[in-house]
């Protein structure tokens, strides 16, 4: 079994240079150790998901370009996630506001390239399957 995800959860994404905070608003309406609880669809950038500092993806336009302009030398650029898909696989025996909650194996896919996962879930004693 997995622990719960909730508001505060530490995440790290394979391209960027630091971890990042997940942001959960209480919209679903449950909570976990005092804080909200987060489903799949917890996934938009600048509002759940937070900057991870810079970004060294040559899939993000940014870094290619300042790469290109160094002449090839890789140049990491500031971070800004861009997740258009939903975290997977969740937990889809648990449902909050109608989606599978979010566990602490899930991954979610930036379009440049990067995989985030969650590295601490916020709290330690709920788990979902």
């Amino acid at each position: 079994m997995g622990l719960a995800v909730c508001n505060g959860a530490t995440l790290q994404c394979s391209f960027g240079v630091a971890p990042s905070t997940l942001i959960i608003l209480p919209t679903n309406k449950t909570m976990a150790c005092n804080q909200p609880m987060a489903n799949i669809m917890d996934n938009i950038p600048m509002l759940n998901i937070l900057p991870f500092g810079m970004c060294s993806s040559l899939a993000n336009p940014a870094v290619a370009s300042a790469t290109s302009a160094a002449s090839g030398v890789l140049t990491p650029m500031p971070c800004i996630p861009v997740t258009s898909a939903p975290w997977i696989p969740g937990s889809p025996t648990v449902l909050l506001g109608n989606m599978p909650a979010l566990n602490d194996s899930s991954k979610l896919i930036c379009n440049w390239a990067g995989v985030i996962q969650i590295l601490v879930p916020g709290q330690f004693t709920i788990q979902v399957p």
